[in-house]
């Protein structure tokens, strides 16, 4: 009886011993943290001294950041993945983006990492995205490193950070593990870390920071025996391929050609066969034949596959939990262009084409919802904020779509019988001088301060919490007030019963268009006293079309076409030069912060214009008479 017992006790230590066992030879992580703090900077640098390039291969800065408006804006809109090697180890390392409008991406990505980098820049310290992206892996239960990035910055303050880094990991609950974490000081353009805090003692290469990871970070289990599972977290489209999942492999082993099943969210299973199977080494997807327990892989062959889904034998169907996606937070309405300048500039035009490129887009972007409406040719599209919804028009007007688009507005939730509006934690940091003014600019848009600091050296940090819709423009209005030194940064908090009464909006009425035609010096000049005009002399304009803003709260029709009468009396004056003051001009998210209820934005490969809704002016007036009847 007794031997029984022994042997049935090193049979169990024997497979406890056996399901321990990990995988030296890889490591998954991800980098976090606000916006413009360096994470991709940072990607670069390990991948660089991996050496993962050729000698003479020519790597661009923030390799990373592959589509041209990621270059152009200096931000990462799409997580990405990569993979270095160093000292027999396998580092797979997945760059995730810093704006809030974009932290679906980040939520999924925590699934697939056993460890984090924190970012943080060593002069500003903590932002609320980092606040957000670190609360996301605590609660993942991931091991941290914390990497104070920017060391050579003037007046850098890497203790004092990690102080503050500190007090966030004990305010969001870490436990004990979490907060005896490694940190690690360096400077990414440089490619320079080291363990002190002195900026003269860096070392001359990111060899610390490699050792850390590998040390810190756990190894993932290595049950490759076991039925497969694999979760799909991302997704990446191509033409060829159609749709490919990205997830890890978290149990088991797949292989290419095999019969899997595929475990939808509704509860469905569907099967298909592996045709292509993707691991990641540098900036290049390498194909493999080949995936164990542990490891990154993008696969093809299925279709309709979603994230969240698992991919599991047909013969043991054990689905992994669904991932929470973000509920989108604004919507906005896109609408074919019907002005009279349509399908002058665009190549893409058609109803039936615009809704095929919304279409496709869902097959990437989980956080962006496309709804139909009553009519054919308008649809009502939900994302993440403004810049997320934004970077969808733009990417659609430089692939040469034409539409019109309505102000931005937020979604509204019920909870517990009461009407819910989503609310943002803004951060503002300004001199001293301009505290007063923007106490009172976010007092008219109901915002509630939480915390107010000054650091001593004239730059205070104040904190709100504000109804989303009382910032849609509020970036523009505090560059205004600080003179451009204010920094502005949010991220969405929760959702709180809805306030009453307007929340900003514009103050002023617009000068509109009375004719179609050509914008003279002269007619600019006539109307140039009743505002600040947005269109420069030769501009093509047409009838409700908006092209200034009026000084009072009104809407005034100008006639900005008019010519000077022509006699054949000759002037003294004659050559002296017509001077106008310089038209105010409008990038895309200005513009749809800009506009009223009543307006559209009508977005072209070449323009950007600003119209009424109801182009017609008696038709206008009449239907403005009746909303204020009622």
């Amino acid at each position: 009886m007794v031997s029984c017992v022994i042997i049935e006790r090193l049979i169990f230590e024997k497979k406890a011993g056996e399901s321990m066992k990990v995988r030296e030879d890889i490591r998954n992580i991800a980098i976090i943290a606000h916006v413009d703090h360096g994470k991709t900077t940072l990607v670069d640098q390990l991948l660089k001294q991996s050496g993962i390039f050729r000698a003479n291969e020519y790597v661009q800065e923030r390799a990373m950041d592959s589509n041209d408006l990621e270059r152009e804006r200096g931000i990462t809109i799409l997580a990405k993945n990569t993979a270095v090697q160093y000292k027999d180890v396998k580092i797979n390392i997945l760059d995730t983006p810093g704006h809030a409008d974009f932290s679906g991406e980040v939520e999924r990505i925590m699934k697939l990492v056993d460890g984090v980098l924190l970012v943080v820049d060593a002069y500003e310290g903590c932002m609320p995205q980092t606040r957000f992206v670190l609360k996301k892996a605590l609660e993942q239960h991931l091991t941290p490193i914390v990497v104070v990035n920017k060391i050579d910055r003037d007046f850098a303050r890497p203790e004092e950070v990690v102080d503050e880094v500190l007090d966030l990991f004990i305010e969001l609950d870490a436990d004990d593990d979490q907060l005896d974490f490694p940190v690690v000081y360096c400077s990414a353009i440089n490619g320079t870390a080291s363990v002190d805090p002195d900026p003269a003692k860096q070392d001359e290469n990111m060899q610390v920071l490699f050792d850390t990871i590998l040390e810190k970070i756990p190894a993932p289990v290595d049950n490759r025996e076991e039925p497969l599972q694999m979760q799909v977290a991302l997704l990446d489209y191509n033409e060829y391929v159609g749709r490919i999942g990205i997830g890890r492999v978290f149990r088991g082993t797949m292989r290419v050609g095999e019969q899997v099943a595929l475990m939808k969210l509704d509860g469905s299973v569907k099967q298909f066969r592996v045709t292509k199977m993707f691991g990641f080494l540098g900036l290049k997807r390498v194909e493999i034949n080949e995936a164990n327990a542990g490891d990154l892989v993008a696969v093809s062959g299925m279709e309709d596959i979603n994230v969240g889904e698992t991919i599991c034998p047909i013969d043991f169907q054990e689905a992994l939990p669904p991932l929470r996606i973000d509920e989108p937070t604004l919507k906005m309405t896109f609408l074919v262009n019907n002005s009279p300048f349509a399908g002058r500039e665009g190549k893409w035009v058609t109803a039936r084409k615009i809704e095929e490129r919304l279409k496709t887009e869902l097959h990437t972007d989980v956080s962006l919802r496309v709804d139909p409406t009553d009519s054919a040719d308008s649809w009502v599209v939900s994302g993440r904020g403004e810049l997320h919804l934004s970077i969808l028009i733009e990417t659609m007007r430089r692939e040469g779509y034409e539409l019109q688009v309505s102000k931005p507005e937020v979604i509204l939730k019920e909870i517990d019988g009461k009407i819910c509006e989503p609310f943002e934690r803004v951060v503002i940091d300004t001199p001293e001088e301009y505290v007063g003014a923007v106490l009172e600019s976010l007092g008219r848009r109901k915002g509630d301060m939480i915390d107010m600091s000054n650091n001593g050296k004239g730059q205070v940090r104040l904190i709100f919490l504000v109804p989303s819709r009382g910032l849609i423009g509020y970036n523009t209005e505090l560059l205004t007030l600080t003179k451009g030194y204010g920094i502005y940064n949010h991220s969405f908090e929760k959702y709180l019963p809805k306030l009453s009464g307007q929340v900003g909006g514009r103050i002023r009425g617009v000068l509109v268009s009375m004719e179609t035609g050509v914008a003279s010096t002269y007619g600019i000049m006539q109307v140039e006293d009743r505002g600040v005009i947005f269109v420069e002399p030769g501009t093509e304009v047409y009838g409700g079309m908006i092209v200034g803003e009026h000084n009072r709260e009104n809407d005034i029709t100008v006639n900005i076409c008019k010519t000077k009468h022509q006699t054949n009396v000759r002037s003294a004056t004659k050559d002296q030069t017509a001077v106008i003051k310089k038209p105010r001009s409008f990038s895309l998210e200005e513009a749809l912060q800009y506009i009223d209820e009543d307006e559209y934005v009508e977005v072209t490969p070449e323009s950007i214009r600003m119209r009424k809704k109801i182009l017609d002016k008696s038709l206008r007036e009449k239907t403005a008479r009746k909303k204020k009847a009622e």
